[in-house]
């Protein structure tokens, strides 16, 4: 008989994970790490509910039967070859029929010890929803577009600090350019896994450091609570000057296809104003990059400005960067980020 576990017993016995799940339920969100072997391809899956639906369970477990007797062997070879040490833990939707009849083919004819996740991926989704309501203790590095943010994230990991990059769990950089050569953005609720998977391997004791985002980053959003965390806790605000930031944006953004940056200036032309885009556009069509991307920045400023007004002064500091290169920037922020945790040892929720 397999072994019936919750979901942190089932997380943290460190198995291979085996989600029985259809590729779309699969794609939609999984638990990161996780291994899919689905019993039903999507179609396979529609048919087998229609006739739940429509005549009962009987006739769709047969039908169920019909379409994966023939992939019961290879099932069985993939999962042992997944799972060296015989053991294995295993997953579908609602820890009902396909992980139980998965179960019991792997131990019969598989020789492998099984553990299946009760109530199933709807489980680890409610553990992952609930997660983002516990005080995380978050420092943002906030800036301007072009300030390098998310490369200032990286140096914070480099030097030990903990570090949640949403940009790069999201695949998009936050602009109207954001998507440009990244690859597919995940949905919304595997966005929401990927930061569970990171944030419940840090010490919530501890400094966790994140970017200053809007709520949709891209198409992916941050979750309510974890947002609303975010606008709570203290910004260290990184000023450079519009020309730095300005040549930082054109060495990022100059190699790419110029009609992909055509596309993104029209996704914001009512916002940057007829005028100023049809400059922007004529700029990128005489490869004047810096005029691009001056004009950019002035709408992306006032728009991030404007955000930044709507937190709690007190609990903003600046960092003047202008003078300083990247690792004496390092420094202040962990500098004035220890000082902030003096004055407040506990984050308001």
């Amino acid at each position: 008989m397999p072994t019936i576990l919750g979901i942190e017993d089932f997380l943290a016995a460190g198995l291979p994970l085996i989600d029985v799940r259809s590729p779309g339920e699969f794609a939609q969100g999984h638990i990161p790490g996780a291994f899919n072997l689905p019993l039903f391809s999507d179609g396979e899956r529609a048919v087998v509910g229609t006739l739940y639906k429509q005549t009962g369970r009987q006739e769709a477990l047969l039908e169920g039967l019909r379409l994966v007797g023939p992939k019961l062997a290879g099932l069985v070879e993939q999962v042992q070859a997944l799972a060296p040490g015989g053991r294995v833990g295993l997953h579908c939707w609602r820890g009902g029929e396909r992980s139980a009849s998965m179960a019991w083919l792997l131990e019969k004819t598989g020789g492998l010890e099984v553990a299946v996740l009760r109530q199933g991926y709807k489980a680890f989704r409610h553990h992952v929803i609930n997660s983002f309501s516990q005080p995380w203790r978050l420092q943002v590095v906030g800036g301007f577009t072009g300030t390098g943010k998310t490369m200032l994230l990286r140096c914070l990991q480099a030097k030990g600090c903990q570090v949640v990059d949403l940009e790069g769990l999201a695949r998009h950089k936050g602009s109207a350019f954001g998507g440009i050569g990244e690859p597919p953005q995940p949905s919304t609720e595997q966005f929401e896994n990927l930061i569970w998977d990171k944030l419940h391997r840090m010490d919530p004791r501890q400094a966790i450091w994140v970017e200053d985002e809007s709520m949709l980053v891209g198409r992916a959003k941050i979750p309510d609570a974890f947002f609303a965390r975010m606008r709570s806790a203290p910004v260290l605000f990184v000023d450079l000057p519009q020309q730095v930031r300005v040549e930082r944006l054109v060495k990022e953004y100059g190699q790419l296809p110029a009609g992909e940056l055509a596309a993104a200036i029209q996704r914001i032309q009512k916002r940057l104003g007829p005028q100023h885009a049809q400059s922007a556009l004529e700029a990128l069509d005489n490869g004047d990059l810096h005029t691009v991307a001056r004009i950019t920045l002035t709408y992306y400023d006032k728009t991030y400005a404007r955000g930044l007004a709507t937190r709690d002064p007190s609990r903003t500091r600046t960092i003047h960067a202008e003078d300083l290169v990247q690792e004496a920037i390092i420094d202040q922020l962990i500098e004035h980020a220890h000082a902030r945790a003096d004055d407040h040892p506990v984050d308001p929720v």
